[in-house]
């Protein structure tokens, strides 16, 4: 992990965005968090990336880890992730990079494909498929403790989290998020109380892995990541053309709970993916869950060294 240089990159007057960097080959991956990630959440894949001699490239978003806080972080938008990319493909001097998102890190990493098709080898996304962007349905098929619901609401997600440390959110979240099914809770039970406090971390998830992520959202607080992505998913993109053109990869564990949403089975198996992303390749991860990257960083590795071979 020392290997791993890290620097500030500036945006505007206000903000500082914090990057991780290995490896100094001609072609450059770009990495996109998920949440409740921050760059670390790569670490496995950027040097293994770099000892294949590409250069890898991770960046904490506005309001994550060690980047700024945005102004107003209520006002922040998927937008500024785009931009923030934009911003930082230009200071590190690279012109045409691959990008692999996880989680919700999915959609950025397609939408810069779309807008700046000339500055994108390739997308590989974890967990998530590509969905164009559309007013967001979850409240007619999941019921109301359905975690994405709860976070949107003003304060909700506020007061759950308030109860307790950073380090135990995001050991809550990590617990909750490596299981096969949604979380959902009751009427009268917030998601916090989805995790009982003696419920062991996964077995690919050390306490120092917890205690780096911890200090890191110890320092910069839940308000951005509210915000995006979960009270921002109504954001409207001008797009001139919805189809993801540059070639794709996606990478799904097999057990991860989002397979579980309305719709996105269908766009993980069969015709339905290619509908919008043509040059799409699908692999499977029988035992993997939602944090896949870091519970089978092997075979991640492989699946994304194969697929940078295939395109450079």
């Amino acid at each position: 992990m020392d290997r791993i240089q890290h620097k500030f990159v500036k945006v505007g007057d206000d903000l500082n965005l914090h990057v991780a960097e290995i490896g100094s080959g001609q072609n450059a991956v770009v990495f996109l968090h998920g949440f409740p990630e921050i760059w670390y959440s790569w670490r496995h894949q950027m040097i293994a990336l770099a000892d294949a001699g590409f250069r890898a490239v991770a960046f904490d978003y506005r309001g994550y880890g060690l980047s700024s806080p945005p102004p107003q972080p209520d006002k922040a938008t998927w937008s500024d992730i785009l931009n923030d990319l934009l911003h930082i493909l230009q200071a590190l001097h690279l012109p045409k990079v691959f990008l692999v998102g996880k989680d919700f890190g999915a959609r950025p990493a397609y939408l810069f494909s779309i807008l700046h098709p000339e500055r994108v080898l390739g997308v590989v996304t974890l967990g998530v498929p590509y969905v164009p962007p559309r007013p967001s349905v979850y409240h007619k098929f999941l019921p109301e403790g359905f975690y994405i619901l709860r976070w949107q609401e003003p304060g909700r997600a506020e007061a759950d989290f308030g109860r307790f440390d950073a380090k135990t959110v995001v050991r809550n979240v990590y617990i909750l998020f490596s299981r096969s099914e949604i979380p959902i809770a009751n009427e009268n039970q917030e998601i916090m109380d989805l995790v009982q406090p003696d419920t062991p971390l996964p077995a690919w998830f050390t306490e120092e892995d917890l205690e780096t992520y911890g200090a890191l959202y110890e320092k910069s607080g839940f308000q951005t990541a509210l915000q995006i992505p979960y009270r921002s998913l109504g954001e409207v993109f001008n797009l001139p053309d919805p189809v993801v053109k540059v070639p794709a990869l996606l990478i799904v564990g097999g057990k991860d709970y989002v397979l579980k949403f309305p719709g996105i089975e269908d766009l993980t198996k069969g015709e339905k993916a290619k509908e919008h992303v043509p040059n799409l390749e699908v692999t499977f991860i029988p035992e993997g869950t939602h944090f896949v990257q870091e519970q089978f960083p092997v075979q991640v590795n492989k699946f994304i060294l194969d697929f940078l071979g295939k395109h450079t």
